[in-house]
């Protein structure tokens, strides 16, 4: 058989434990995890493309299998780059299941080889949202527990 080979894209503005729990799981799950970095030209994240991908190698470095990547356009035409047949994708909420199926369907019509895995978070990151870790931190708050040490002093100190 051949290795299944996973992508797991995202903005990762910046890395959650919610994220981490993700992509641990999906390590296990997979052959190989590509977590793949969106950059995109539209959006203003808070961590330019570079930044997120240096805390997330540091934050996945234990996974052997794992590796970060990042990727504009199409995920389909990604995923035909890296030969990925599988898509992983975590769902919190009903909301989230709404637009993620959409997505996937569209994937799947644009390639009909590429899966979509929907993984649920563990109950403890359920709530876990990058939007929501800026938020707290540009406002004051703790974001301990929430992401990584290495990513709280990242935040702390674009937030002052």
């Amino acid at each position: 058989m051949k290795p299944v080979i996973a992508i797991c894209p995202g903005s990762y503005d910046p890395v959650t434990y919610g994220h981490l729990d993700l992509i641990e799981r999906a390590a296990r799950v997979f052959d190989r995890l590509i977590v793949a970095v969106l950059r995109n030209v539209q959006k203003e994240p808070l961590f330019p493309v570079a930044e997120r991908v240096e805390m997330l190698k540091e934050a996945t470095r234990e996974f052997e299998n794992v590796e970060v990547d990042v990727f504009e356009g199409l995920l389909v035409d990604f995923a035909r780059r890296k030969n990925a047949g599988v898509v992983v994708r975590g769902i919190r909420a009903v909301s989230d299941y709404e637009y993620e199926l959409q997505m996937a369907l569209m994937n799947r019509k644009m390639e009909p080889r590429l899966e979509t895995v929907f993984m649920l978070p563990a109950e403890t990151f359920s709530f876990l949202s990058s939007s929501l870790v800026k938020e707290i931190a540009r406002l004051g708050g703790s974001v301990q527990g929430l992401v990584p040490p290495h990513v709280e002093e990242r935040l702390k100190a674009k937030v002052s």
